[in-house]
């Protein structure tokens, strides 16, 4: 597998050699986790990891170890923990969505089928199981209380709003426990490992769960805007998927009679794909795409707000560039 790029801006020169350093350890660590005395599981569990992705979560894991002892032995195999669950959800989420493309490369479902993908993500939860399982009680208790939020917030996607209920604050606390709950665990994962104080630790996962959200909210604006050769995904799936996010919901909420197409095809079946482009195309030149923005940009900052309750060092430094890169990636 490549060793992915550290995409912090002006990090500090030592931290990053640091960095640089044990994200190559969780990489080859990961290749290791995924082998199988059946050759075909090895390779199924592999074609995600292979295909790249950022490590974002073991990166966190790593930067939350700063604020106490890097080196401590658990924190590495609590980079694994993260990546090897979040990568378990990918398998399961491109099912649900029908994806074709993850990573720029065709998904497990494209490539073989629903019950090869399925089953390969839970493989990967099994094997994420076996490794927190060596790191104590109480990061088995942390881990089994994010896995509970992560299916919580996926069922709760599924179902939609109740009758009643605001469909963007709806969507928001389903993205908290969908991505922002294994974030917020990856940073406190590392903070915990390594001995830090529990102060600082609380502060890092209440900046975990916002940078979490934030980090969603900016996929969900590049999911409309961007090309396959960009995000290495098929654009506009959930909108194909009936799931309105952030920019939909946004758009949905204008009051322009000017809006009432866009808002017809935003509450209709889109699995028609002239009626999806036609949706995707309207909502690219909308003004809710730029109130998206916005609206990441705050998340963004409530984040980086949380880091005042943390000693100022590189990693802090870093944590704080992590959030104007979120807000860049959604530009």
């Amino acid at each position: 597998m490549p060793v992915p790029p550290l995409d912090i801006p002006a990090v500090e020169a030592a931290l990053e050699s640091r960095l640089r350093r044990r994200l190559d350890e969780v990489d080859k660590r990961l290749a290791a986790a995924v082998e199988s005395e059946a050759p075909f599981v090895a390779q199924a569990a592999r074609h995600l990891l292979d295909a790249g992705g950022k490590r974002f979560r073991p990166l966190l894991v790593l930067l939350g170890s700063e604020f106490g002892e890097a080196e401590s032995p658990g924190v590495i195999p609590a980079a694994l923990v993260v990546e090897l669950t979040h990568v378990a959800t990918l398998y399961h989420d491109d099912v649900m969505d029908e994806a074709a493309l993850r990573r720029g490369a065709p998904s497990a479902n494209a490539r073989w089928d629903n019950t090869v993908a399925i089953l390969t993500g839970d493989w990967l939860f099994a094997r994420a199981s076996d490794i927190v399982a060596d790191l104590g009680p109480e990061a088995v208790r942390l881990q089994a209380r994010t896995f509970s939020r992560l299916v919580q917030g996926q069922i709760r996607e599924s179902r939609g709003p109740r009758p009643g209920d605001d469909p963007l604050e709806h969507y928001l606390s389903v993205v908290e426990d969908k991505t922002g709950s294994l974030i917020a665990t990856s940073v406190l994962f590392g903070a915990k490992l390594a001995g830090a104080a529990e102060p600082v630790q609380q502060a890092l996962f209440a900046f975990g769960g916002r940078l979490g959200t934030a980090f969603q909210l900016a996929d969900d604006i590049i999911d409309v805007t961007s090309e396959p050769a960009e995000s290495g995904k098929t654009p506009g799936t959930d909108l194909r998927e009936g799931i309105a996010t952030l920019p939909a919901l946004l758009a949905l909420q204008s009051t322009d009679p000017a809006d009432a197409q866009l808002q017809r095809l935003l509450r209709a079946d889109l699995t028609d794909d002239t009626l999806h482009a036609e949706a995707l195309l309207l909502l690219r030149r909308h003004t809710a795409v730029d109130a998206a923005r916005a609206f990441v940009a705050r998340r963004a900052d409530e984040a980086r707000t949380h880091l005042q309750g943390v000693p100022d060092t590189s990693a802090r430094a870093a944590l704080a560039a992590l959030c104007d890169l979120v807000v860049t990636r959604s530009g």
